[in-house]
Order: structure tokens, then C-alpha cells, then sequence
């Protein structure tokens, strides 16, 4: 009886493990979960990185995930992963990654290559097949090849374009150029003439130089190591991008999609060398924030209209803001032309944007300011007509003088800030969680 129900005991655990088997389908994926210990890793080990930073309360970052995750299956089975990778943080838990890439809504879908984020991030459909030819596109050859130089010379003049001229494409030089084009296919266009017809062009060895719109013999040579990424990156970021744009009304839908808030000068056409002075103290002051906010200047005749909005007119020009696509906050110090050359003062401006300082003083007056610290007592010193402690005793039933007494710092009522004039294109509600309401 026993070995009997021994059996049947048997028979019923591996039929209970067989239908566990059967209906249970364990979900995978292949999107690779980001921290901070494995942060700099995942970056670096593939050309792209697609990344989806997310939070798991919030609506749109639900619907999100099973969509991102398929992906992900199918991205690793059509590319190798030092090719591309999908990747994923939570940013719930790793506040210091949301934070280092100014995370300001759910989900915030940002593409990184060669380890570098992307200025512009991704804000097309939220599909499997969305995702998978965006991907694509990013990852197809930005370098128009020509034959000859004639060829090259016959390019369109209006646009910024980034010239090699190389031996093969198999030599260290043309990979690197290769890789500097693909992180900026976006801001320049590149062009390489290969083998006899760069002949003349490197008599020294292969060369790299910029050609700016409108021009055909004023190219700028790059002098720098040919084949060292970083430099050759940063030379031509510096040529492609200017780094203080001139915003228009042509332009404005595109720097807005950018997705970036604006640092932006709005000056008289009269004055455009404080224009140039703004340039010098932006490259000076806050050129590692050009990642995380647009530099910019307006004409301030032509966009008399968020001049408008923020009760300020051509008498008072110039006048610097920033227009975070939720609101407007004019740059808070006086004398404009003077206090922008302080050092460190612009950086300051655009940390209290991110912290949210600016949002929160208009709506609750300015922050408290430190008490002064205490004044240190003398003590057992002889002063001139008795001791410290028959002074004070004297000075206690002295009348006082209202006009002696310390000032009370005036506390700003509460307001709200002027609203963006850009908020129209701004992130939408109906994709997005906003963080913030300033931005």
C-alpha cells in the first residue's frame, strides 16, 4: 500500500511539473537594464544605444515597455550587439543617471553613439517598426563618396560640409572620420574623395578640412591627429555647430524639436556686438551645458512678440531669458551688459532652471537667505568710558533710532511666471508625464 501511494505521489508531482512546463512561459528580454555600476559599459560597447528612460507609476511608460522589450528581441537577432543595443533605466531608482541627462518626462526615449548622447532625442512613434527603422536609418553611411574633386566641388553650397580625402576606406583615418559622421549626420554632411582622385589633395598624407556655406576655396584644413577620435569630434562639432545659433522664424519648429530648452539673447540689430560678447561668455562660462539647453539669439525687432509676453519692449533690448517650453525667466541681475561677464553667472542661471529654483521662486517668492553668522564677543577688553558690559547696559536704555535700524528685506509676492512662446510645440500631455511643470 505504501509503494503504491509512493507511486501515485510520484505521478502526481511530474504531472503538476509537466503542466507547469507546458502553460508557464517565462518572459525575457533582451533590453538591457541600466545602472549606475554598468552604466559607462553599456554605453561603450556598442556604436548605438537606444535608450528608454522610464518610470514604471507613470501610464505612457507601461504602455511603453512590452513594445520596447520586443524590440529589443528583434534588434539583437538582426545586429550584433557591438552594433547596436537597447537599453533601459529606471529612473525612480537611479535618480543620479535621470539627473547627469536632465530626464524632465516619461518616458524620454534618447539615442547614445560612440558612448555620446544625441542632442536630439527621439520623438517618433512609439511601434516595433518605428523603432526598428529609426535604428536602421541611424546606423546606414552618412559619407557621400566622390570620384573626383570636381565631383565634390558640384555639392550643394548652402550647407556645412565636413571633406576628407583618404587613401582607402580601410585606413584608420577614414574610420575615424566614418565615426565622427555618424554621431553628427544631422548637423553636417560629409564627403570623401578615396584614392586617385585625392591625389594632389594629400601629397602630405590624408586630410580632413571644413567648407562653410556658400564657399568652394576657403576650406579650413584640420591640423589635429587624424585618426584621434575625440579630437577630430570635437574640431568638427566647433565647425558644424556653432555653438550660439541665430534662431528665426524658419528655424524655430526645428531648434524647438530639439527637445532643449533655450538660453536666448534677444538684442537690437543695432547692437550686434554685444551679440559676439554673449558668444565669448557662453564658450567661456557654460559650453559643457551644450548638451542640455540651446544657446541662442533673436533679433529682438523681428521677435517683438515673446518680447511681448514678458511685458519688456525694444527700449529694452538686450535682454536675456530662458524659455524653458513651459515658461519664460528673464535673467535676474541688473545692468545686463556689465554682470554677464562675471564669472560663472550664466552657470548659475541654467542650474537653477534644472533645479527648479526658478519655477519655485515665482510662486513662493525668493528663496530664504542664510542669516548673517554671529558676531564674536570681546571679552575682558577695557574699553573707553567702562567695560563691554557697562556699554551695553548703557546702550540697552538708549532710545532707539528707527532710521538705524537694520532694513527688512522686502519678500515678493507670489506671481506666476510668463508663459512660453514656444509651449505650442512643446512635449505633449498625451505622450508624456511632465517631472516638472517648468519645463
Amino acid at each position: 500500500m505504501e509503494d503504491i501511494f509512493r507511486r501515485a505521489l510520484n505521478v502526481a508531482i511530474w504531472t503538476a511539473v509537466l503542466m507547469c512546463t507546458h502553460f508557464y512561459h517565462p518572459t525575457s528580454s533582451d533590453s538591457i537594464q541600466v545602472q549606475q555600476h554598468n552604466l559607462q559599459d553599456v554605453l561603450g560597447r556598442s556604436e548605438l544605444v537606444f535608450v528608454n528612460f522610464y518610470a514604471d507609476w507613470c501610464h505612457f511608460s507601461q504602455k511603453l515597455k512590452p513594445i520596447f522589450d520586443d524590440t529589443a528581441t528583434q534588434i539583437s537577432s538582426e545586429f550584433p550587439q557591438e552594433k547596436v543595443a537597447l537599453a533601459k533605466v529606471d529612473c525612480n531608482s537611479e535618480t543620479g543617471i535621470a539627473a547627469k541627462y536632465h530626464i524632465s518626462k516619461y518616458p524620454t526615449l534618447k539615442l547614445f553613439r560612440n558612448g555620446q548622447v544625441l542632442k536630439k532625442e527621439y520623438r517618433g512613434q512609439r511601434s516595433i517598426d518605428a523603432f526598428r527603422t529609426y535604428i536602421q536609418q541611424q546606423l546606414k553611411d552618412t559619407i557621400v563618396e566622390h570620384a573626383t574633386v570636381e565631383e565634390l566641388d558640384s555639392t550643394d553650397e548652402n550647407k556645412r560640409r565636413m571633406i576628407g580625402y583618404f587613401e582607402n576606406k580601410e585606413s584608420s583615418a577614414y574610420q575615424t572620420f566614418a565615426r565622427v559622421a555618424g554621431g553628427m549626420r544631422d548637423d553636417c554632411q560629409f564627403h570623401a574623395v578615396l584614392g586617385e582622385g585625392a591625389a594632389k589633395e594629400r601629397a602630405n598624407g590624408d586630410v580632413v578640412m571644413f567648407r562653410a556655406p556658400h564657399t568652394k576655396f576657403e576650406d579650413i584644413v584640420y591640423t589635429g591627429q587624424i585618426d584621434n577620435f575625440e579630437l577630430l569630434n570635437q574640431w568638427s562639432t566647433d565647425k558644424c555647430i556653432p555653438l550660439v545659433r541665430e534662431i528665426t522664424f524658419e528655424n524655430a519648429e526645428e531648434l524647438t524639436e530639439e527637445g532643449l530648452p533655450f538660453l536666448l539673447l534677444f538684442y537690437h540689430p543695432d547692437d550686434r556686438d554685444f551679440a559676439k560678447t554673449f558668444e565669448v561668455e557662453v564658450a567661456k562660462q557654460i559650453f559643457h551645458e551644450r548638451t542640455s539647453i540651446n544657446f541662442l539669439t533673436a533679433d529682438g525687432l523681428k521677435f517683438s512678440h515673446p518680447l511681448s509676453h514678458l511685458g519688456k519692449t525694444a527700449a529694452d533690448l538686450p535682454l536675456l531669458a530662458i524659455d524653458s517650453f513651459r515658461h519664460m525667466y528673464i535673467f535676474p541681475h541688473k545692468d545686463l551688459k556689465t554682470s554677464i561677464t562675471t564669472p560663472g553667472i550664466l552657470k548659475q542661471f541654467i542650474d537653477d532652471l534644472h533645479s527648479g529654483k526658478l519655477h519655485r521662486e515665482f510662486h513662493q517668492g525668493p528663496d530664504p537667505t542664510p542669516p548673517p553668522p554671529p558676531q564674536v564677543e570681546q571679552k575682558n577688553e577695557e574699553q573707553p568710558g567702562g567695560t563691554e558690559e557697562q556699554l551695553n547696559q548703557e546702550a540697552h536704555h538708549l532710545p532707539k533710532d528707527k532710521a538705524q535700524e537694520p532694513e527688512q528685506p522686502v519678500v515678493k509676492s507670489p506671481t506666476s511666471p510668463p508663459e512660453s512662446t514656444f509651449k505650442k510645440l512643446a512635449p505633449s500631455r498625451n505622450r508624456y508625464t511632465l517631472l516638472r511643470d517648468e519645463l
